[in-house]
């Protein structure tokens, strides 16, 4: 059992490190918000995203494109309007309630990429190796590291961020780089399925 984990985790990590938005996504998350409720809400989106994958096997690899694109569309547009709704007496606060981080965390992960690179190997490594809760353990412990980096890395240029840049800055970076990410996203999304 030991060795499909780690074949899983291995897998699926590798899978997802290489150009994921959503690695880039946690971070800017990370560098607006506290990192503990942003790693909850990430983890208990990729549990639920890991579940599914492995639940439904090579089914997810078959959505269409268009929906897809959609999700992922509605998701970072989600997103980047709360971050762009919050007005800059709470910008001006240091903290954002932990509910509101993990909640935002969740939905920019949970609602996008479906399909994505991570599902399908999770759910090739579950077909393969017949034993689905060992893979998506192994499968959740790559996300979730993944995850951590980009929060560590986006939490640790926060407090350097706050300190020197303006929130209005902030706040229109923050909701340029989602527009941009949920853009690249799409056409991504779209263009795989005419390859």
């Amino acid at each position: 059992m030991l060795p499909i984990f780690f074949a899983t985790y291995s897998a699926v990590f590798i899978a997802e490190i290489v150009g994921d938005k959503l690695l880039y996504t946690t971070g800017v998350l990370a560098a607006r918000y506290r990192t503990i409720p942003i790693m909850f809400g990430m983890a208990v989106a990729f549990m639920l995203k890991m579940a599914v994958a492995v639940a439904v096997g090579e089914a997810i690899s078959k959505l269409p494109p268009w929906l897809v694109a959609s999700l992922t569309a509605v998701s970072f547009i989600g997103v980047a309007v709360a971050v762009w709704r919050k007005d800059e007496r709470r910008a001006a606060q240091k903290e954002v309630s932990a509910p509101k981080a993990a909640m935002v965390s969740f939905a920019a992960i949970f609602f996008s990429e479906w399909g994505d690179v991570g599902q399908i190997t999770a759910a090739a490594m579950s077909a393969k190796f017949h034993v689905p809760i060992v893979v998506w353990l192994g499968a959740v412990g790559a996300m979730v590291t993944k995850g951590i980096l980009a929060a560590s890395i986006g939490a640790g240029v926060r407090g350097w961020i706050q300190e020197h840049v303006p929130p209005k800055v902030i706040r229109y970076c923050g909701v340029t780089a989602l527009i941009v990410l949920g853009i690249l996203s799409v056409v991504e999304t779209l263009t795989e399925g005419h390859a």
